[in-house]
């Protein structure tokens, strides 16, 4: 299956922790925006609640981000933000209308 993959992924963390998760996010969009099928990766913040992230992401296909969620980078963001995230929820989408 060849189909183009939306993701959206919502991240959640400790109040306190929201300049650390912050930091850490930023940090992932360079390197993914280079990786193969990497369509759109953005990051987005919560105008009410800054402790919500949004990455909205487009991907060629499902196998090419299934190998970007294996990538070093992720690994170090996830070290970096142990204990820091609340709630993580991610949301494997396809676009209706997609031509």
């Amino acid at each position: 299956m060849n189909k183009t993959l939306t993701i959206v992924a919502r991240i959640e963390t400790k109040i306190e922790k929201i300049e650390l998760v912050r930091s850490e996010l930023i940090k992932l969009i360079e390197p993914t925006r280079k990786e193969q099928g990497c369509i759109l990766y953005d990051l987005h913040q919560d105008n009410d609640n800054p402790e919500i992230f949004i990455f909205y992401e487009k991907w060629k296909n499902r196998e090419l981000w299934q190998t970007h969620m294996k990538n070093d980078h992720l690994k170090v963001y996830m070290e970096a933000t142990d204990g820091a995230v609340v709630d993580f929820t991610l949301n494997e989408m396809s676009q209706i209308g997609e031509s």
